[in-house]
């Protein structure tokens, strides 16, 4: 891959992405494989007037040994350094990176049961930084090739041409063009166009049907609003994109408003392990039944992580026509899969998701049915089949999707 080009990507991550302003800092977390991109990134920023950009280096392997080797109660500490860390974040707000080029199977053959009751552990601990630096920073979540994950890929290519292979699709599904900010622009504002439609409808519920199987109804508060595109930090005010690519339109649900059954069209990769072919049951807005073919016991982790992970945080409306749907490529990526359909998720849901939340407050955003978690976690269900009717609160019945694409 010529390095003009992924110097254009770098400079789309760092000035359109998070948007980084002169005199902040920075916090990029990249897998220790990707070093040669993590440091043209590093580069663009302190172009870009970054006062201190630091690099968490990330190692799915080391992970691993760690997770086969450490005892529960030491994988679930957070240890004095890492609470420094985070009160650093708290303190300053750096804006972060994440470089995502994980190996879909690179956490197999772990102990799942460990491996999930640490997460809750750690999870409680870290939620009070968490909460105090919600909404209040930029950040961007963008992909970079990683050998295992091209490979899994195009398994029937040599490894460079497979990493070189899905370089292409990664540039060309992010939008780096000759003009990748105008290309963005024009994607935000019909992304925002959309949103404005579906925001004025003042929708009561969605209800999913399809010839998978699903027949799922959810609920929406009285002031849930979609989002889709950029969105600006509180305080500030910066304007930043938070996911390379992003082709979605998405709110957060009532908490305990989701009846019936919805079946997954596409794997979820989750900590490293593939769930496959899954469907989950919900009643009174809590997932009470499920199955999978494939990893079912990441499934019921997932599910029971705490109280919060049985029910929707998100419902995120995706068209089949998204330039990664259309790209005919399963890429085993929530970051790409999630933004090639549309999608529900588990757990976490989002403030900014209700009308007047930088007022309200997060507590008020609680109490008006935003979910609590520590998790949030997407898995895809649209089809070429998905059909979406909107119930609005005057009772009108209002197409959204009509097989798999926007009805309006």
């Amino acid at each position: 891959m010529k390095k003009s080009r992924l110097r254009k990507y770098a400079s789309l991550i760092v000035g359109y992405g998070i948007n980084v302003q002169a005199g902040q800092d920075v916090l990029i977390q990249a897998n220790i494989e990707n070093s040669d991109f993590t440091l043209l990134c590093v580069e663009e920023c302190y172009r870009r007037g970054a006062r201190k950009v630091v690099v968490d280096w990330l190692s799915q392997d080391l992970d691993k040994i760690n997770i086969n080797y450490r005892s529960l109660e030491t994988l679930s500490q957070v240890e004095d350094y890492e609470k420094a860390k985070l009160k650093w974040r708290v303190d300053k707000l750096p804006c972060l990176i994440w470089l995502d080029g994980d190996d879909p199977d690179g956490l197999n053959g772990i102990d799942v049961e460990k491996y999930g009751v640490s997460m809750q552990k750690r999870g409680k601990i870290i939620k009070k930084y968490r909460d105090a630096m919600d909404g209040k920073f930029q950040w961007c979540i963008a992909a970079v090739p990683g050998k295992a994950w091209a490979k899994k890929l195009f398994p029937d290519l040599s490894t460079s041409k497979a990493m070189e292979k899905l370089w292409e699709n990664i540039l060309s599904c992010s939008r780096v063009t000759e003009d990748p900010v105008a290309s963005w622009k024009e994607h935000d504002a019909t992304l925002k166009s959309k949103c404005e439609y579906l925001n004025s409808l003042s929708i009561e519920s969605l209800h999913y049907t399809s010839k998978e199987g699903t027949d799922l109804t959810v609920g929406f508060m009285k002031d849930s609003i979609f989002l889709g595109g950029g969105e600006s930090s509180l305080g500030k005010g910066i304007y930043f994109q938070p996911n390379i690519p992003s082709e979605e339109c998405f709110t957060s649900p009532e908490s305990g408003k989701a009846e019936g059954i919805v079946y997954a069209t596409m794997p979820l990769s989750y900590q490293g392990m593939l769930i496959e072919n899954f469907w989950i049951r919900f009643k009174d807005g809590k997932a009470v039944e499920w199955g999978a073919e494939k990893n079912v016991e990441a499934l019921t982790k997932i599910i029971g992580m705490d109280d919060g992970a049985a029910k929707l945080g998100e419902c995120a409306l995706v068209p089949n026509t998204s330039p990664i749907r259309q790209s005919g490529i399963l890429f085993y990526n929530t970051l790409f899969d999630e933004n090639a359909t549309c999608h529900l998720a588990l757990g976490k849901g989002f403030d900014m998701c209700v009308r007047g939340y930088e007022e309200k407050g997060s507590a008020k955003c609680k109490e008006e049915g935003v979910n609590e978690s520590m998790i949030h976690v997407d898995f895809m269900i649209g089809s070429d089949s998905l059909d979406i009717n909107a119930k609005t609160r005057d009772g009108r019945i209002v197409p959204v999707f009509r097989g798999g694409d926007w009805a309006f």
